[in-house]
């Protein structure tokens, strides 16, 4: 699927009923989400088992099923998100269904190796959250072969240092803008655009 399809199918996917600030429960943006599985498919990283760790309701995991990967798997501690993925599933129609796992992404519930780990982690940015993209990251490390992760701005020493130190190398960065909407009591705009960066890591 070309990646403009592929962000128009994804459009109609929902974000959460009532996001956590403590999880960093974002949606990650349909455009940004198509880049990703797209950069994928190129790569021909879609071949292999795809892990979306924090799927959240399921944009990365459903961009994947959509883009023809023979198995996706979709984790995620909030079963309330899952219910949503699983209503996003019914939206876009895929031809396979994706696994929607309730477990702890930073400890995945799953015996796979070598695969391909999607993901938008939490960045950390809420007080007693800091570095929870590490933990991702340190998952990651241990069932992927390779990884998509978006991250923070600013945060490429860090990935490069950490890929490094668990024998990875990052192969591909490059800024991306997160256009959310307000979710939170604490936001003042109606939308606000955030600077982040994606990578691409091999194991």
């Amino acid at each position: 699927m070309r990646r403009g399809a592929l962000e128009r199918a994804l459009s109609v996917v929902t974000g959460f009923e009532e996001p956590s600030p403590r999880l960093e429960q974002y949606p990650t943006p349909a455009d940004i989400a198509a880049h990703l599985v797209h950069l994928a498919a190129v790569q021909g990283d879609l071949e292999r088992t795809i892990v979306d760790l924090g799927t959240g309701t399921g944009m990365l995991a459903l961009g994947a099923v959509l883009s023809g990967a023979p198995r996706v798997v979709g984790i995620d501690r909030d079963r309330r998100a899952l219910t949503r993925a699983r209503e996003n599933e019914r939206r876009v129609a895929p031809p396979t269904r994706p696994d929607w796992v309730c477990g702890d992404a930073t400890d995945p519930p799953l015996a796979v190796e070598n695969a391909t780990v999607v993901m938008n982690p939490p960045f950390g940015a809420q007080r007693g959250t800091e570095h929870a993209d590490r933990a991702f990251l340190d998952a990651t490390a241990d069932i992927a072969g390779v990884s998509y992760s978006i991250h923070n701005a600013g945060s490429r020493s860090f990935v490069e240092a950490f890929a490094e130190e668990r024998g990875g190398t990052v192969t591909h960065a490059f800024a991306v803008d997160l256009d959310l909407p307000r979710q939170f009591d604490f936001h003042t705009e109606a939308r606000r655009t955030i600077d982040a960066e994606a990578y691409r890591i091999e194991w």
